[in-house]
């Protein structure tokens, strides 16, 4: 599973490409998983999840392809579009489906380990789980809430 995902990204993201992980860098040995990190592609910004320890963090911080530790949680705006970044899935509006994506924060999250690309909170799945073990690019993520729009 490890070498289809890292092989997903290899494909998928390019050298110059933002990388945004949202939680539960690696799971396992400390080694095994920092080596496959150091493998990912992009510019990595990180965003904290419950898996992921004091010594990991330390180890990762260190690590030439981090860009960015976010931390628990942020935001990020993209296209004029605002996304509350977190490893847990957060409810960031009150389902004002009737407003323009623009006029809401949508939330990225990947906890749930869920094949589902919707949380039950109307946020989005970014997991591997929900996307054949490829990332996901946000323009995908901003269609996806196009077309699930009045059904979430």
């Amino acid at each position: 599973m490890n070498e289809a995902i890292l092989k997903n990204f290899k494909e998928t993201i390019s050298p110059e490409d933002d990388l945004y992980i949202l939680g539960d860098i690696f799971l396992g040995e400390l080694e095994p998983g920092l080596e496959l990190f150091k493998q990912l592609p992009g510019k990595i910004h990180i965003v904290w999840g419950n898996h992921d320890t004091n010594n990991r963090i330390k180890n990762i911080i260190n690590c030439d392809n981090v860009v960015e530790i976010i931390g628990y949680a942020g935001i990020i705006k993209y296209k004029k579009q605002t996304f509350y970044l977190s490893h847990y899935p957060t409810l960031t509006d009150n389902y004002d489906i009737d407003k323009p994506l623009t006029q809401r924060v949508l939330c990225l999250a990947g906890h749930t380990h869920s094949e589902n690309k919707f949380d039950t909170c109307g946020s989005y799945n970014i997991a591997v789980d929900a996307h054949n073990c490829f990332p996901v690019s946000i323009d995908t993520i901003i269609n996806d809430f196009k077309n699930k729009k009045g059904k979430i």
